[in-house]
């Protein structure tokens, strides 16, 4: 198994869609990219703790490979709005890629420059691209939300 972690907005509709995967065999929400130990989410979304929302994916790379879990990443959302996704604003809304290794980086970067090129954007994707960190587990009502609360498809 390996693990890639993805923040893509609000972190219900992206474990949603990752759930989705063949190959996926865990998706978890939580907070990474900040500075605050054990961070809430409360706090996450009321105070400078530097955290985005994310998905920690734990995958099969025999089934699914990371540059697939990088389509589907930019597939659902917009990486070109800054700490921005749809009507969720904030530095913990931001599109970011935290690579687990040198790997994945390069991986995220060159996939990056590829949809940067093919013309499906219409402005620069502003996605950042950054070592893993610490991932902190998001509250136990946040996992699996949609789920638990039987809405299908999500925001994404």
């Amino acid at each position: 198994m390996a693990k890639a972690t993805f923040a893509a907005g609000c972190f219900w509709g992206v474990e949603a869609a990752f759930r989705k995967v063949q190959g996926v065999r865990d998706a978890a929400v939580g907070y990474t990219g900040g500075h605050k130990p054990n961070p809430v989410y409360e706090e996450v979304c009321y105070s400078d703790t530097g955290h985005a929302e994310a998905v920690e994916v734990e995958f099969d790379p025999a089934v699914v490979s990371y540059e697939k879990l990088l389509d589907v990443f930019w597939s659902i959302h917009d990486p070109t709005t800054l700490n921005r996704q749809g009507p969720d604003v904030g530095k913990q809304y931001r599109s970011a890629v935290f690579a687990h290794d040198e790997g994945q980086a390069a991986a995220a970067r060159a996939s990056k420059e590829r949809l940067e090129k093919s013309g499906r954007l219409r402005r620069p994707a502003v996605t950042q691209i950054a070592p893993a960190s610490t991932f902190w587990r998001a509250e136990e009502y946040h996992q699996r939300y949609f789920e638990k609360m039987g809405i299908d498809g999500g925001c994404h």
